[in-house]
């Protein structure tokens, strides 16, 4: 555990690792190119790493240089793979993996750890089964292990239900090119829109074809072709939200570097919401800067940045009156319960925070010192370590988890003391 310190927080400029929705996609955009990809900053943290360490395992070619990655795609085909495919906690992993993995050859078996078997992917089994590929649940209760049998695709029509991860869009998406015919997409229900608008704008960097209609389907023809290329993957902006909530809490100016308004990440927004609160916000040319004001309570809509959910939550316990932070049910099924995680240690700190079925509320007051647990979830270990910053006797346990996705998280988060 980690007892955080109390204290005056000057201004500061501050770098945050790549974005880690970017690492992801990228790295099995280029694995499906038709030959050498440099990726430039990408993240290197334990759910990445899982990534590509699945994707060497499926045959492909993967190296670093000088901190660039190297990728040598395979024309949209993978090898078969022998023993399980193990991706810990990593949904990400999981759900974007599962949808290519019926370009391959044979039986892929992708495994996770005990709370990985405990999150919904019924809906993406169900996507793929709709056009002839063998998707199953092993232990028959819609969530992993999955087993996915590869081969060629034909392509089709299909309707799917996004409600609770966009992720499966997605991965149909990230497949489509490759197949024979191409997929057309219904979308029924969709949350996390701006991570749709981020892998179309990858997928367009790789040279894919793609029309839309609106939110609502998407047509990706077939028998085309990634085209490799180089990219760098820009700052991660669910990781910058909690410099800017540090500045929201103690009143100092922020900035992270790098960070433009103009990303295809949705958690850009939170400025804006932190803003509404009576914050500051600057857009400069090198980054996006937050200073703290006094906190007002808000009513929000999150469906469209829900990784940014606890951050919110935390500074909301600064703020005069009651926030109320909706349209955010798939929180329910991340790394932890994250509505309930966040309520019930608010609640420990002295602030009344509840969940509801979709959302939070907190009554902002004067936060109490408390040991903080942390539910293996990075998220919840990193945003309440803000609330410490200006609180006595803020603990962190299991901060190790941080590793997840921000690997040097203590190490970027020790310097918001210095001068």
């Amino acid at each position: 555990m980690i007892k955080i310190k109390t204290g005056n927080i000057p201004d500061q400029v501050v770098h945050v690792p790549g974005s880690k929705s970017y690492t992801h996609r990228l790295l099995i955009a280029a694995a499906l190119s038709d030959g050498t990809s440099v990726i430039e900053n990408c993240l290197k943290s334990e759910d990445t790493l899982l990534t590509m360490a699945a994707l060497k395992q499926m045959g492909v070619n993967i190296k670093e240089d000088g901190g660039r990655i190297i990728v040598k795609g395979r024309g949209g085909r993978f090898k078969p793979c022998s023993e399980p495919v193990y991706l810990a906690n990593s949904g990400t992993s999981m759900r974007l993996l599962t949808g290519v993995a019926a370009l391959g050859d044979g039986k892929y078996l992708f495994t996770g750890s005990k709370r990985m078997s405990q999150r919904p992917i019924r809906d993406l089994l169900d996507a793929l089964n709709q056009i002839g590929v063998t998707a199953v649940s092993v232990d028959n209760n819609g969530c992993p292990p999955v087993e996915i049998t590869g081969g060629r695709v034909d392509g089709g029509s299909l309707a799917i239900n996004c409600s609770l991860s966009s992720q499966y869009l997605s991965s149909l998406m990230l497949m489509a090119p490759c197949t024979k015919n191409g997929l057309t997409i219904e979308v029924v229900e969709l949350v996390s829109r701006p991570y749709v608008d981020m892998i179309i704008d990858i997928m367009k960097r790789f040279g894919i074809k793609i029309v839309r209609n609106g939110y609502e389907e998407f047509v990706v023809p077939g028998g085309q072709q990634y085209t490799a290329g180089s990219c760098a993957v820009e700052p991660d902006f669910s990781q910058a939200g909690y410099f800017w909530a540090a500045a929201a809490v103690t009143g100092a100016k922020i900035k992270v570097k790098g960070t433009t308004r103009n990303s295809a990440q949705g958690d850009v927004r939170l400025a804006s919401v932190l803003q509404s609160m009576g914050c500051s916000i600057f857009y400069e040319d090198d980054g996006i800067a937050v200073q703290g004001g006094k906190l007002s309570a808000i009513e929000v809509d999150m469906s469209d940045m829900p990784d940014t959910v606890p951050t919110l939550a935390v500074v909301a316990a600064f703020a005069e009156g009651t926030t109320v932070i909706k349209n955010v049910a798939h929180l329910k099924e991340k790394e932890s319960d994250r509505l309930g995680s966040v309520a019930r240690e608010l609640n420990k700190m002295g602030i009344k925070a509840s969940a509801f079925d979709s959302g939070l509320t907190i009554k902002g007051g004067k936060p109490l010192g408390a040991q903080i647990d942390t539910y293996n979830d990075h998220r919840i270990a990193m945003c309440f370590a803000i609330a410490g910053l200006k609180v006595p006797g803020v603990v962190i346990k299991d901060e190790k988890c941080v590793e997840k996705s921000f690997p040097n998280f203590w190490e970027v988060f020790e310097r918001l003391y210095q001068r």
